[in-house]
């Protein structure tokens, strides 16, 4: 990758400043997508402990929580993966019980199911500083990925995937005009979530403020700034993703470091905010680790 022209516009810091093995709370280099927010996101009820489909039970029962029970369909046959599912819920000592299909579906609050649906103890919000340490026993840089006003379900629960196969080391979603964590967000994510630390903040442009002071560089991902590939991203950072209706904030975008973007070259003007995140992170993720 050739940076040329652009590369004196970066703010770096010497290279004998640059922590390759850990996160140092220095920000290493500045820089800079383009989502609409979709209207009518649904309601759900957050986070109650519900855990639904079978991948979603399968990292579950992966995880450190506690599980009070697992539903399964009555008369399904148990085939498959629930099987498996099934068996080591047993031999973990969790209580696992068939109950009809209608019940199953009220549990589930109309998500699909898949025939199974485990009820956890709550996921626990992380803090901004938990996912810094994380970073650092991981001896990598900071990478932390901001929700802006993603209002669907499937949508965060397939960003918060996308996160989690990229290395990140947390999300960051806000308290109001958001999905929270939801039985759809769950399901969603193919149960990554289990396994990413998520923050819920009151103010996403007072929250971008506190990273900058941790020594985060950040990028928000709206249209019109540097493609992404002509961007170094060998820092820590925060990548910011809006959703597919309004985009990023206006207040967030002037709080940024770098704006970047996917050039399209079809006839549709933008992607799925997840996909526009897989693109995204993974080449984040490469270039942090090169």
């Amino acid at each position: 990758m050739a940076f040329n022209n652009q590369k004196n516009n970066y703010r770096k810091l010497n290279s004998n400043n640059k922590n390759q093995n850990g996160y140092n709370g220095n920000r290493s280099y500045k820089k800079e997508d383009s989502f609409k927010r979709e209207n009518g996101a649904f309601e759900e009820t957050e986070d109650n402990g519900v855990v639904v489909g079978r991948n979603a039970v399968r990292e579950l029962l992966k995880s450190e929580r506690n599980i009070e029970k697992v539903y399964v369909k009555k008369g399904g046959g148990h085939e498959g993966s629930i099987t498996v599912l099934v068996a080591e819920a047993i031999a973990r000592g969790i209580p696992v019980v068939e109950i009809e299909a209608q019940k199953l579906d009220s549990i589930a609050e109309g998500t699909n199911h898949q025939g199974i649906v485990a009820i956890a103890s709550m996921k626990e919000y992380s803090s901004i500083e938990e996912m810094l340490e994380l970073a650092n026993e991981r001896g990598e840089k900071p990478l932390i990925v901001i929700a802006d006003s993603i209002e669907d379900p499937h949508n965060l629960g397939a960003l918060i995937r996308c996160a989690e196969c990229a290395g990140a080391h947390g999300i960051i979603i806000p308290k109001r005009r958001a999905v929270g964590i939801t039985p759809t967000v769950y399901k969603s994510s193919a149960g990554a979530i289990e396994h990413m630390m998520i923050a819920k903040v009151s103010n996403i442009a007072t929250t971008i403020e506190q990273l900058k002071k941790k020594g985060l560089w950040i990028f928000t991902s709206e249209a019109g700034g540097t493609p992404y590939y002509e961007t170094d991203f060998n820092c820590a950072c925060a990548v910011v993703l809006g959703s597919e209706g309004n985009g990023v904030s206006r207040i967030v975008k002037e709080n940024s470091d770098y704006i970047v973007s996917i050039p399209m070259y079809g006839k549709v003007n933008s992607l799925n905010v997840s996909t526009a995140a897989s693109v995204i992170l993974c080449h984040v993720a490469r270039m942090q680790r090169s």
